[in-house]
């Protein structure tokens, strides 16, 4: 299961959900702006605020638009 922490107004959130649709990856977005628990469980993750957040599986995660890094824990 992949997994977006995002607010809504972030330029690069969006380079990274176009990304996941565009390389037909299914993902949840989660709003830190909009829920407390997915702001917790993105701060538990990565150790900080900083969005975008994208998780694979709950534990492997990239921070902001690293498309190699997505490709590597994506396997593409």
């Amino acid at each position: 299961m992949v997994k977006v922490y995002s607010i809504t107004q972030c330029p690069w959130c969006d380079k990274v959900k176009k990304y996941l649709k565009s390389k037909g990856i299914a993902y949840e977005e989660h709003n830190i702006e909009l829920s407390d628990a997915d702001r917790d469980e993105c701060y538990k993750i990565s150790g900080d605020l900083i969005v975008p957040v994208t998780t694979v599986n709950g534990k492997d995660f990239v921070v902001s638009f690293d498309k190699a890094k997505l490709d590597a824990l994506l396997g593409l």
